[in-house]
């Protein structure tokens, strides 16, 4: 069969298309996609190194797969990727998280049963929020003192203090005192970070068991009254 036979017997379907023989072309991340995802593989891998200043911008490009290069042309330095990656979105956590527990019903009446049920709501929330968010908790808190030091006073302070504003006006409405809101908002916010911490490396968690004890401890207080007469000489 000569050449133009056998071209003259070829089908319509026979015929290579275009798209089979050219690889399709990557697109093209727009800035804002390629900061997002520049932000995300830095968050892993100051997270991963556990260390702000053992992460290079080499080793962030590597996680993010692209040329230190493009980095730069997106963020001035790295501390400005570590503020961008790290300490934004866990301000953002922290503030969200006292939005949403310091939100007290001053309709309803403050019965035992609800402030108990209140309590908690919202050691729950807080336990969560604050086990999702440990690993960049840990990285700010503990690693440069100055980042360490806005943070705290910037946004960490603020919420305890939001906190405790938000039982202050409970004790208005109702008259129901609290003892030094503004130390019992850190005791809570404290309590609830142990809790985390147990539920994220502990062994033997029980959230629910956490829950309610924290719950009554926090209402009732952590250690009963004892009459004298009974206690040991």
């Amino acid at each position: 069969m000569t050449e133009q036979t056998a071209s003259a017997t070829r089908s319509p379907e026979d015929e290579p298309r275009p798209s089979e023989n050219k690889p399709r072309p990557r697109r093209r991340l727009t800035a804002e996609a390629r900061k997002s995802s520049i932000l995300a593989a830095a968050r892993r891998a100051f997270t991963e190194t556990g260390d702000m200043n053992g992460t290079t911008i080499k080793v962030i490009a590597e996680h993010s797969g692209i040329s230190e290069g493009v980095i730069y042309r997106h963020f001035e330095s790295k501390d400005q990727l570590f503020f961008e990656a790290v300490v934004e979105p866990l301000k953002q956590a922290v503030d969200d998280l006292v939005a949403a527990t310091s939100a007290v019903d001053l309709d309803q009446p403050l019965t035992p049963e609800r402030r108990m049920r209140a309590t908690a709501v919202l050691y729950r929330q807080l336990i969560s929020t604050l086990e999702e968010i440990l690993p960049l908790l840990g990285l700010v808190l503990f690693g440069d003192p100055q980042v360490a030091r806005r943070f705290y006073q910037e946004s960490f302070m603020v919420a305890m203090d939001r906190l405790a504003e938000a039982w202050r006006e409970v004790e208005d409405r109702y008259g129901y005192p609290f003892e030094s809101s503004d130390i019992s908002a850190r005791a809570v916010m404290g309590a609830a970070l142990i809790m985390a911490l147990e539920s994220r490396h502990g062994k033997g968690y029980d959230r629910r068991r956490a829950l309610t004890l924290l719950s009554e401890g926090t209402i009732k207080g952590f250690f009963p009254h004892m009459d004298p007469e009974r206690l040991r000489q």
